[in-house]
């Protein structure tokens, strides 16, 4: 595997886990602990979005 398929796997697995905190937050918790969880999964989508705009660059 080169340098731009590893970016590619790591923001496919950063979308997955900024999408399972920001259900968490929706769905399963009702108190302040949902929007840490929510603010942290779009935390996630930032990065991935930092990933796949370094993907064609490094």
């Amino acid at each position: 595997m080169n340098k731009n398929t590893i970016l590619g796997w790591a923001t496919f697995i950063m979308i997955l886990m900024g999408l399972l905190l920001v259900g968490l937050g929706i769905f399963r918790y009702d108190d302040v602990a949902g929007w840490g969880f929510g603010a942290v999964g779009v935390g996630f989508f930032a990065i991935a979005w930092v990933f796949s705009s370094l993907k064609g660059r490094v």
